[in-house]
């Protein structure tokens, strides 16, 4: 269930600060800063589309990354923010935390809803009502889930799922104690009419 952690190529920044930054967004790179780990901060840069292309693959604050510096050994990162141009909305600035494999990290882990044809309730027309598309978890570094699943399978209508229904994978906690929603199997408007 863990994914693939897939390779982050970066080269070092030369400088900080604003004047560095500006350079190397006027070179078509977005500036950055990796930190944590009881390490000092390293400057990077990143190229402009090299990055775009990762944030639009979706799930990019959820990701570990092999982040690969040139004259630094390889290390686990997770993307902590991606700072925004306020017209363009265009990547300006991007932060990462180092990570061990035993790190413990809250990241917000998608959703995914399974057997729907095996769900009485949505057979009869029942509409299934995502209250939550993510949910916000305590993973370890190492191995962070792709995604969690929700079985519908027997759900019938006004049956409502809650975290504890959920199967969470080994060493994986919710960070809200409270058994909180993710979805419910509500009737059609329908339904309700002919039942008026």
């Amino acid at each position: 269930m863990a994914r693939e952690i897939h390779d982050l190529n970066v080269e070092l920044r030369s400088g900080t600060g604003k004047g560095a930054a500006r350079q190397a967004r006027r070179d078509g790179k977005v500036p950055g800063v990796v930190y944590g780990d009881g390490q000092e901060p390293i400057s990077i840069n990143l190229p402009y589309y090299y990055l775009l292309k990762h944030l639009k693959a979706g799930r990019f604050l959820q990701t570990l990354f092999n982040l690969k510096v040139p004259g630094h050994d390889d290390v686990h990162v997770v993307c902590r923010g991606v700072q925004r141009d306020v017209v363009k909305d265009s990547p300006i600035h991007v932060d990462f935390m180092r990570l061990h494999d035993e790190s413990r990290i809250v990241l917000h882990i998608h959703v995914n809803f399974d057997n729907a044809d095996k769900a009485p309730g949505i057979k009869r027309g029942g509409v299934l009502t995502v209250v939550r598309s993510e949910v916000e978890l305590e993973v370890l570094a190492g191995d962070i889930p792709d995604h969690v699943t929700v079985d519908l399978t027997g759900k019938n209508i006004g049956d409502v799922i809650h975290i504890s229904d959920v199967v969470l994978p080994e060493g994986v906690k919710p960070t809200i104690a409270r058994n909180f929603v993710i979805a419910n199997v509500a009737a059609p408007a329908g339904l309700l009419a002919v039942e008026d």
